[in-house]
Protein backbone atom coordinates (compact mmCIF):
# COMPACT_ATOMS: atom_id res chain seq x y z
CA UNK A 1 0.00 0.00 0.00
CA UNK A 2 1.25 3.46 -0.81
CA UNK A 3 2.20 5.58 2.19
CA UNK A 4 2.72 2.80 4.76
CA UNK A 5 6.19 4.18 5.57
CA UNK A 6 4.74 7.58 6.35
CA UNK A 7 2.02 6.04 8.54
CA UNK A 8 4.61 3.97 10.46
CA UNK A 9 6.75 7.07 11.01
CA UNK A 10 3.77 9.08 12.23
CA UNK A 11 2.83 6.23 14.61
CA UNK A 12 6.33 6.30 16.16
CA UNK A 13 6.13 10.10 16.50
CA UNK A 14 2.69 9.92 18.12
CA UNK A 15 3.84 7.16 20.50
CA UNK A 16 6.81 9.27 21.63
CA UNK A 17 4.67 12.38 21.93
CA UNK A 18 2.06 10.72 24.13
CA UNK A 19 4.67 8.73 26.06
CA UNK A 20 6.65 11.87 26.93
CA UNK A 21 3.81 12.99 29.19
CA UNK A 22 4.05 9.83 31.28
CA UNK A 23 7.75 8.79 31.17
CA UNK A 24 10.49 11.28 32.05
CA UNK A 25 13.11 9.38 29.99
CA UNK A 26 11.32 10.29 26.77
CA UNK A 27 11.61 14.03 27.35
CA UNK A 28 14.10 15.55 24.95
CA UNK A 29 13.93 19.24 25.79
CA UNK A 30 16.08 20.47 28.67
CA UNK A 31 15.73 23.91 30.25
CA UNK A 32 19.37 24.71 29.52
CA UNK A 33 20.77 27.19 32.03
CA UNK A 34 19.09 25.49 34.99
CA UNK A 35 19.38 21.89 33.81
CA UNK A 36 22.34 20.41 31.95
CA UNK A 37 22.77 17.12 30.19
CA UNK A 38 25.99 15.41 31.32
CA UNK A 39 28.58 15.40 28.55
CA UNK A 40 29.80 12.05 27.26
CA UNK A 41 33.24 10.93 28.40
CA UNK A 42 34.80 11.20 24.96
CA UNK A 43 33.36 14.67 24.21
CA UNK A 44 35.95 17.11 22.92
CA UNK A 45 35.74 20.76 22.06
CA UNK A 46 38.95 22.81 21.94
CA UNK A 47 42.56 22.03 22.84
CA UNK A 48 44.12 23.19 26.12
CA UNK A 49 47.66 23.13 27.53
CA UNK A 50 48.31 20.84 30.49
CA UNK A 51 50.53 21.72 33.44
CA UNK A 52 51.38 19.51 36.38
CA UNK A 53 51.91 21.61 39.51
CA UNK A 54 52.78 25.20 38.66
CA UNK A 55 51.22 27.03 35.69
CA UNK A 56 54.60 28.38 34.55
CA UNK A 57 57.19 25.80 35.62
CA UNK A 58 54.92 22.76 35.29
CA UNK A 59 53.85 23.41 31.72
CA UNK A 60 54.48 20.22 29.75
CA UNK A 61 54.92 21.96 26.39
CA UNK A 62 58.56 22.35 25.27
CA UNK A 63 57.71 24.29 22.08
CA UNK A 64 58.67 21.52 19.66
CA UNK A 65 56.08 22.94 17.21
CA UNK A 66 54.88 19.54 15.99
CA UNK A 67 51.26 20.47 16.72
CA UNK A 68 51.66 23.74 14.82
CA UNK A 69 52.98 21.92 11.75
CA UNK A 70 50.36 19.16 11.80
CA UNK A 71 47.31 21.37 12.43
CA UNK A 72 45.14 21.24 9.25
CA UNK A 73 43.58 24.74 9.59
CA UNK A 74 46.88 26.19 10.96
CA UNK A 75 45.18 27.74 13.99
CA UNK A 76 48.09 27.14 16.43
CA UNK A 77 50.87 29.72 16.68
CA UNK A 78 53.97 28.97 18.78
CA UNK A 79 57.12 31.00 19.39
CA UNK A 80 59.94 29.13 21.09
CA UNK A 81 61.81 30.81 23.93
CA UNK A 82 65.47 31.79 23.56
CA UNK A 83 66.44 30.61 27.04
CA UNK A 84 65.65 27.53 29.09
CA UNK A 85 63.69 27.46 32.34
CA UNK A 86 63.76 24.67 34.91
CA UNK A 87 60.64 22.58 34.72
CA UNK A 88 58.84 21.08 37.71
CA UNK A 89 61.51 18.34 37.94
CA UNK A 90 64.35 20.88 37.91
CA UNK A 91 65.67 20.07 34.42
CA UNK A 92 66.21 23.04 32.07
CA UNK A 93 63.68 22.96 29.22
CA UNK A 94 62.65 25.23 26.41
CA UNK A 95 59.19 26.68 26.85
CA UNK A 96 56.73 28.43 24.53
CA UNK A 97 57.12 32.18 24.78
CA UNK A 98 53.91 32.54 22.76
CA UNK A 99 51.29 29.81 22.43
CA UNK A 100 48.06 30.96 20.79
CA UNK A 101 45.11 29.02 19.42
CA UNK A 102 42.51 30.72 17.26
CA UNK A 103 39.34 28.91 18.29
CA UNK A 104 37.33 30.55 15.51
CA UNK A 105 39.38 28.48 13.04
CA UNK A 106 39.92 25.32 15.12
CA UNK A 107 37.88 22.38 13.85
CA UNK A 108 38.41 20.15 16.93
CA UNK A 109 40.01 17.37 14.92
CA UNK A 110 42.31 16.32 17.80
CA UNK A 111 45.37 15.88 15.56
CA UNK A 112 47.39 18.20 17.82
CA UNK A 113 46.62 15.90 20.77
CA UNK A 114 47.65 12.79 18.88
CA UNK A 115 51.00 14.12 17.63
CA UNK A 116 52.15 15.73 20.89
CA UNK A 117 55.01 13.57 22.27
CA UNK A 118 54.77 15.09 25.77
CA UNK A 119 50.98 14.85 26.20
CA UNK A 120 50.93 18.59 26.73
CA UNK A 121 47.70 19.17 24.80
CA UNK A 122 44.31 17.70 25.60
CA UNK A 123 40.82 18.45 24.43
CA UNK A 124 38.68 20.38 26.89
CA UNK A 125 34.99 19.86 27.59
CA UNK A 126 34.27 23.56 28.01
CA UNK A 127 31.84 24.63 25.28
CA UNK A 128 30.47 27.90 26.66
CA UNK A 129 32.94 30.22 24.94
CA UNK A 130 30.63 32.91 23.60
CA UNK A 131 31.99 36.45 23.89
CA UNK A 132 30.77 39.90 22.96
CA UNK A 133 33.93 40.80 21.04
CA UNK A 134 34.26 39.28 17.62
CA UNK A 135 37.95 39.02 16.80
CA UNK A 136 40.36 39.33 19.71
CA UNK A 137 38.31 37.27 22.17
CA UNK A 138 38.47 34.18 19.95
CA UNK A 139 42.27 34.07 20.11
CA UNK A 140 43.22 32.20 23.29
CA UNK A 141 46.64 32.97 24.79
CA UNK A 142 48.91 30.67 26.78
CA UNK A 143 47.55 31.88 30.12
CA UNK A 144 43.96 31.17 29.10
CA UNK A 145 44.83 27.77 27.62
CA UNK A 146 46.79 26.46 30.62
CA UNK A 147 44.78 24.14 32.82
CA UNK A 148 45.76 21.68 35.49
CA UNK A 149 45.57 17.95 34.98
CA UNK A 150 42.18 17.50 36.68
CA UNK A 151 41.41 13.88 36.01
CA UNK A 152 43.83 10.96 35.73
CA UNK A 153 44.71 9.66 32.29
CA UNK A 154 42.51 6.86 31.09
CA UNK A 155 44.35 3.55 30.77
CA UNK A 156 43.29 3.18 27.14
CA UNK A 157 44.67 6.39 25.77
CA UNK A 158 44.05 7.08 22.12
CA UNK A 159 46.29 5.68 19.44
CA UNK A 160 48.99 8.37 19.73
CA UNK A 161 50.61 6.34 22.50
CA UNK A 162 51.03 3.40 20.13
CA UNK A 163 52.31 5.65 17.35
CA UNK A 164 55.03 7.03 19.63
CA UNK A 165 56.14 3.53 20.57
CA UNK A 166 56.45 2.43 16.95
CA UNK A 167 57.89 5.69 15.61
CA UNK A 168 60.27 7.19 18.15
CA UNK A 169 61.45 10.15 16.06
CA UNK A 170 59.10 12.97 15.04
CA UNK A 171 60.46 13.05 11.47
CA UNK A 172 59.05 9.55 10.89
CA UNK A 173 55.47 10.56 11.56
CA UNK A 174 53.03 8.98 9.05
CA UNK A 175 51.42 12.34 8.20
CA UNK A 176 54.77 13.73 7.11
CA UNK A 177 55.43 10.66 4.99
CA UNK A 178 52.06 11.12 3.29
CA UNK A 179 52.79 14.82 2.79
CA UNK A 180 56.18 14.02 1.19
CA UNK A 181 54.47 11.52 -1.09
CA UNK A 182 51.90 14.13 -2.11
CA UNK A 183 54.67 16.61 -2.89
CA UNK A 184 56.48 14.02 -5.00
CA UNK A 185 53.30 13.24 -6.90
CA UNK A 186 52.62 16.92 -7.47
CA UNK A 187 56.03 17.53 -9.07
CA UNK A 188 55.91 17.52 -12.86
CA UNK A 189 57.40 14.41 -14.40
CA UNK A 190 59.61 14.49 -17.43
CA UNK A 191 58.05 12.79 -20.42
CA UNK A 192 60.06 10.72 -22.83
CA UNK A 193 59.09 11.55 -26.36
CA UNK A 194 59.99 9.02 -29.04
Amino acid sequence: MIGTGILKGMAVTARNFVGSYFEKERLITVQYPEERIPLPENYRNFPILIYDNDPEAGLRCVACKICEKECPPQCIYITKSDDKKPDYMGKPQFYPKVFDIDISVCMSCQICVEVCPFEAIKMDKDFELSKRERFDALLLRKEELSKSQRRPLRPNRHRSHRIRQQLPRPDRHPCRARRRLRVRRALPRARIID
